[in-house]
């Protein structure tokens, strides 16, 4: 009988969202038209409380049968469902209630209807946008298709230019490896040519230095044969 006894609370929570949003929107209409809508603040605090406390014990009732085995997996998966989908609307309705969000932003949800069967009466569809007031859900389906189509062309441009932009950096690195392996080359041959005329100026002094022994070696040898001339040399 627990899960009976849930449906009739879930049944009466969904009647006190739409009580909310109806209260909601009349505080909102007095608020414009110069009226006192304290009392109705006043209510309205207690009723989304109280929303709250309902929806929390939806959850936790729903824990336990599903833990006793008290309704079956599928059962409770939907129901499951159910619950988080008030509390989407609690929240909703929230802020709501606080002005986070205007009367046309909710005005086509599920907020008060939820996954319920039957027509219910839907009063936050004041203050519609002219963009989509007097289109049909499908009308309004299609519209924001469309949105989304646009805007994953916009993000497909995106991608095409960060692409390239990725490529030409790639193309530029790359380039830049090339620079730096010409670098390293030319750094090498100077190496190499530094080398070689050091080899060749060791080579220049060795050079130097054996023609210098060479002359001071045939001065001498001059020396001597001037010396021997001169002692053979016949005096008169």
């Amino acid at each position: 009988m627990s899960h009976d006894l849930w449906s009739q609370n879930y049944d009466a929570t969904c009647r006190l969202t739409q009580e909310i949003a109806e209260n909601t929107h009349e505080r909102n209409r007095q608020q414009r038209t110069g009226g006192n809508p304290a009392k109705l603040n006043m209510t309205l605090r207690a009723s989304l409380q109280k929303l709250k406390q309902n929806v929390a014990q939806l959850r936790e009732n729903l824990m336990r049968d599903s833990a006793q085995r008290h309704i079956m997996q599928a059962e409770a998966d939907r129901r499951q469902n159910l619950v988080d989908d008030l509390s989407t609307r609690e929240k909703r309705l929230h802020a709501f209630f606080k002005g986070d969000i205007t009367e046309a932003e909710p005005s086509r949800s599920t907020l008060m209807t939820g996954n319920r069967a039957g027509p219910t009466m839907n009063p936050w569809v004041v203050n519609e946008t002219e963009e989509t007031r007097g289109l049909s859900f499908g009308e309004m389906k299609q519209q924001q298709q469309q949105i989304v189509e646009a805007q994953d062309a916009g993000l497909d441009a995106l991608a095409a230019v960060i692409s390239r932009q990725k490529q030409m950096g790639q193309e530029i690195g790359n380039e830049l490896d090339e620079q730096n392996e010409i670098i390293d080359d030319l750094t090498q041959l100077v190496d190499k040519t530094d080398s070689r005329i050091k080899n060749e100026t060791d080579k220049v002094k060795l050079v130097e230095t054996k023609s210098a022994s060479c002359g001071m070696l045939v001065v001498i040898v001059l020396l001597l044969i001037a010396i021997i001339v001169v002692a053979v040399w016949p005096t008169g």
